[in-house]
């Protein structure tokens, strides 16, 4: 008699995906997720005026993919019980969904196969897989402890200001907020009252920064200062540390000169005031979204510098969005070196490898392209609205920066759809989505072709 061969056992989705497909995936799943869950009875406040379903996604897509951008005054908007269910989403689209996961399949016993190991490692952007848990133990415990600091010295604020159950609260929300380059606000006044108030300025700002430096960075500088010897500093994390001071002063510097006298930003603020303002907006577009001035008041040359420094926005790896520091980094040190006639790419006496200069070539440009379209794609469906409005507000998406000039609650559904689509891809990457879903094989193929040198470029 025979025997049919037993069928064998199908894998798991998750072990079927590739890395950016389970990336992908997953935080689609948790913008539905979050929309349901701001669709809850007593989540939206009596006497607002309630949002629909398309601003709700908006909403959620917003905070899961850590950009900031309302519709709406997240404080008078949402009730408490929502304010909470926007700052989880925060918190979970920061650290990132598979973050969570991982933590949640390591705490039950359930071991990690090496699928959802690499997913992991992908979204990271660790060195190894081998490394992944120990590495996601380091994140928790030093995300948690660095929204803690920051909420100890915001309460020092806010619990003066608004009691001890209500500051606390605040001083929470905030440093989360902060920390994951959220850009929620949920004070009353937003952050305006504060724009000369060195507390809460340089603490938003310094869970900003380190938030926007990206993980590894941060713990190779940790390490680094604990055990120097044993623990070497990184090319990347030198050459990202390099660009972000340099981007922060520049931005700060050209706010400071641009706005000096402007009476509807900086002007109307003591100098000391003046120069923390300016550093706090140099600082905000890393990808914060936080505003202590009126950004529609500012002049237009500062506002292409914001839109310039939200297109860079943080580094890889980080809670922040845009091309990334080091991309740039790379573009400009390529093009540097093009001019003084050399061949390759030399940072901090190492050579970067051209691969690498490609692959910033291609996310430029394909970022590029994403905020074309979709700034093409609002400007047909909201076109009574300005051009210089809808440019910020595109690259402010694409970037997941959070800022805007007062234009997206003016937006119609189309172009908050447009928008929530631009969150999701500047959240994941596109670069991320066009591999997770690309038709082609990956696989490197061995036959290679004569190349061709008459193809004139630039």
């Amino acid at each position: 008699m025979n025997r049919r061969p037993a069928a064998l056992p199908r894998r798991a989705l998750s072990a079927r995906l590739t890395p950016a497909q389970l990336l992908a995936l997953v935080y689609a799943a948790g913008i539905l997720i979050g929309t349901a869950l701001l669709h809850l009875p007593g989540v939206q406040r009596a006497g607002a005026t309630a949002l629909d379903s398309v601003e709700l996604l908006f909403t959620a897509t917003s905070a899961i993919c850590i950009t900031g951008l309302v519709v709406a005054d997240t404080g008078e908007a949402f009730t408490r019980l929502g304010q909470v269910i926007i700052i989880v989403l925060v918190q979970i689209g920061g650290l990132g969904i598979l973050t969570f996961g991982t933590l949640f399949a390591f705490l039950t016993g359930r071991r990690l196969n090496f699928s959802e190991r690499q997913g992991l490692v992908a979204q990271l952007n660790a060195l190894s897989v081998g490394g992944v848990l120990p590495l996601l133990r380091a994140i928790l415990t030093y995300t948690l402890v660095t929204e803690l600091v920051g909420a100890v010295l915001l309460s020092l604020r806010f619990v003066p200001q608004y009691g001890l159950g209500e500051g606390l609260y605040q001083a929470v929300f905030h440093a989360v907020s902060a920390y994951n380059n959220g850009g929620f606000v949920v004070l009353a006044g937003g952050m305006a009252p504060y724009a000369s108030d060195p507390l809460v300025s340089l603490t938003i700002s310094a869970l900003v920064i380190l938030g926007g430096l990206g993980f590894l960075v941060q713990l190779n500088y940790v390490s680094h200062l604990l055990h120097p010897r044993k623990n070497r500093l990184l090319v990347y994390s030198r050459l990202t540390v390099l660009t972000t001071a340099i981007l922060l002063t520049l931005g700060t510097l050209v706010i400071l000169l641009l706005e000096w006298q402007n009476s509807k930003t900086l002007g109307a603020l003591p100098t000391s005031g003046k120069f923390l303002a300016a550093f706090f907006q140099g600082m905000t577009p890393r990808s914060a979204g936080f505003s202590t001035v009126n950004i529609e008041s500012m002049n237009t040359a500062t506002i292409f510098t914001i839109i310039g420094l939200m297109f860079i926005g943080a580094n890889s790896g980080s809670t922040g969005g845009g091309i990334k520091t080091s991309t740039f980094a790379i573009l400009v040190g390529s093009a540097w070196s093009m001019v003084r006639g050399r061949g390759e790419l030399i940072v901090f006496q190492r050579r970067v490898l051209n691969e690498n200069v490609v692959r910033a070539g291609s996310i430029t440009t394909l970022y590029t392209l994403l905020v074309a379209g979709a700034f093409f794609l609002l400007l047909a469906t909201n076109p009574k609205l300005g051009f210089t409005h809808l440019l910020f507000e595109t690259v402010s998406a694409a970037a997941t920066v959070g800022l805007s000039m007062n234009t997206t609650h003016l937006l119609n559904d189309p172009g908050l759809l447009i928008l929530t689509v631009l969150m999701y891809l500047g959240r994941i990457g596109p670069l991320t989505f066009a591999v997770a879903f690309s038709l082609r094989s990956t696989q490197k193929r061995n036959v290679k072709y004569p190349p061709e040198r008459d193809i004139l470029v630039g």
